[in-house]
């Protein structure tokens, strides 16, 4: 079973966070008053926990990169990088430890 967990924290009123099982997608848009890295959090634990789900139980994050609120961007990056870590799951496709060489000109 594919569990995907899908972050976006571009937008600087809302929160969206998806959980896709198997293709079939649930989104949970937020746009609380407080701040995203106290209400994204939150969010995830919520959307787990409406499917049954552990975050162990999850097999790839997706985060949105940008464009969007930079302060916003890094809180979605720093969340899908802490769950990587730890779960030991790709984000964005991506294994722990694989990052790109800048090429420099």
């Amino acid at each position: 079973m594919r569990n995907l967990l899908i972050i976006d924290t571009s937008d600087n009123k809302t929160i969206k966070i998806a959980l896709e099982i198997d293709g079939r997608k649930e989104i949970v848009i937020s746009d609380s008053k407080k701040l995203k890295s106290q209400t994204c959090l939150i969010t995830i634990k919520q959307i787990l926990e409406k499917k049954n789900l552990k975050p162990e139980d999850l097999s790839e994050i997706k985060v949105n990169k940008g464009p969007g609120s930079f302060t916003g961007l890094r809180v979605g990056i720093s969340i899908a990088n802490t769950f990587s870590h730890f779960l030991k799951i790709p984000v964005n496709g991506r294994k722990i430890g694989e990052i790109e060489e800048p090429v420099y000109n």
